[in-house]
């Protein structure tokens, strides 16, 4: 249990502020555009996947729990029936990751959603969203949750709220910096402060 105040985060490690939310299944669905170019990839291949995995959030935010997973468990993972992956497609290439996890009964993971720089500003991180409460609740669905921490974007947790999603508790999350483990490049997300060699 923490306590009030300051706690020292040791020399080489990171430490994030996470906030899990939950949506219930809400009376009407937002309008998801047709010109939405997402596109369901099944099984995806998972070099394919880490690299848009990499360019989505690893470089800008520090996303690394796809890249330090042995490649089998990843497969295992990117292969199950109830994990839906779907990529946002911008001029032949994937800009855009949309995952969900249906393995809890009842309900609904949106595991990621993020953009690359080449996709951000143009109004398709609402049209995510949007397709991620209508695909989730198409099934025998609940409720939805996703977390979002201080190592995403400054503007996620309150554009998750605005879209209907409820703060329901957070947690501090402590980590190898993985700029410092050989993970990612030195130079990614340069507004976290690396402290270590």
């Amino acid at each position: 249990m923490l306590t009030n105040g300051y706690h020292a985060v040791p020399e080489g490690k990171l430490a994030a502020v996470v906030t899990h939310l939950t949506m219930e299944r809400p009376r009407t669905m937002p309008p998801v555009a047709a010109d939405l170019p997402l596109r369901h990839v099944t099984s995806p291949d998972v070099e394919w996947y880490r690299d848009l995995f990499t360019r989505v959030g690893a470089l800008d935010w520090l996303w690394v729990s796809r890249l330090e997973m042995p490649r089998d468990r990843l497969a295992a993972i990117l292969s199950d029936p109830l994990i839906e992956v779907r990529a946002l497609d911008i001029d032949g290439h994937a800009e855009g990751l949309l995952e969900l996890d249906f393995r809890t009964p009842g309900t609904c993971e949106l595991a990621f959603l993020g953009l690359t720089s080449a996709a951000q500003g143009k109004g398709f991180g609402r049209g995510m969203i949007a397709a991620a409460i209508n695909l989730a609740f198409s099934r025998d669905v609940r409720t939805l949750t996703l977390h979002t921490c201080t190592f995403d974007s400054p503007w996620a947790l309150r554009f998750y709220m605005s879209q209907g999603f409820v703060p329901v508790g957070q947690q501090v999350q402590v980590l190898d910096d993985p700029r410092l483990t050989g993970d990612l490049p030195r130079d990614a997300a340069p507004q976290i402060p690396m402290i270590g060699r």
